[in-house]
């Protein structure tokens, strides 16, 4: 699928800031980058380095204080193959790839342990894709998508308790319900057309392996928002504290955020 994303952001910045930006769709072979542009003011202070898991790259700026800027337009192709769920498996966990370890684990916003005795009961005799659909499928129906309920430190237990929450808080439930399954689940970032209101959409990715024994990252959105053949993906992590678009070391008010995504 084709995609044309546009994106303006703008902070003010009451004294100096170090920022790590990550708002750029990243190539790889699920997704083609035509064309893009980055434009910000004093172009200069920009350093990129990559980003977790060698997915896209962030970019640190540093400012003395002020207005700060950033246009965004992209041109995508995303070529992602979407299996039928039902067909794909656990791997044993003695045969996971190093790279798909990390997100067994517990993090900041996800932690899966807690949720292991639910998990347990609520979906007995499930495995593999059949799992993952009965995970993504129990959120849709429990949890309520209200904007504005939720705040940087809501963690998966707040979501669960309260049962509502945006974007990153449907995909930290379901990263700690994977999770507590013993199936690797990462938070992704991107962008998606058809999310309401068009911000930023965050979904889940579950290590399984299809009926070959190839093993992948599949995307997950228990919203419902985001067709997994259409998401455009930014950056990777353990969770939203990993994948955000900006991180402020130093005061720093967002003032103007636009995005577009046809």
């Amino acid at each position: 699928m084709h995609l044309s994303i546009a994106t303006t952001l703008a902070w003010q910045l009451p004294g100096p800031a170090d920022m790590l930006l990550q708002v750029e769709v990243a190539s790889d072979d699920e997704q083609r980058v035509i064309q893009s542009r980055l434009d910000c003011d004093r172009p200069a202070d920009l350093t990129r380095i990559p980003a977790l898991d060698g997915i896209g790259e962030r970019i640190w700026v540093h400012r003395e204080g002020g207005p700060f800027r950033v246009e965004y337009m992209a041109e995508v192709e995303v070529q992602r193959i979407v299996p039928d769920p039902a067909m794909l498996l656990a791997l044993p966990l003695h045969r996971l790839p190093g790279a798909a370890v990390p997100y067994l684990m517990d993090s900041s916003y996800c932690p899966a342990s807690r949720f292991s005795p639910f998990v347990t009961e609520e979906f007995q005799g499930l495995t593999g894709g059949v799992l993952i659909t009965a995970m993504r499928d129990w959120i849709a129906r429990h949890y309520r998508y209200v904007p504005g309920t939720s705040t940087a430190s809501t963690t998966a237990i707040d979501s669960f308790v309260e049962r509502r929450g945006v974007c990153r808080d449907f995909a930290h439930t379901m990263l700690c319900f994977a999770r507590a399954a013993a199936i690797p689940a990462r938070f992704a970032s991107g962008y998606a057309p058809g999310v309401k209101p068009q911000d930023f959409h965050a979904v889940a990715e579950v290590w399984l392996i299809d009926g070959n024994g190839n093993g992948g990252w599949h995307v997950v959105d228990a919203t419902g928002m985001a067709d997994a053949a259409s998401f455009a993906r930014i950056a990777v992590g353990r969770d939203a504290g990993d994948a955000s678009f900006l991180t402020s070391y130093g005061p720093a008010e967002l003032v103007e955020m636009t995005i577009r995504v046809d």
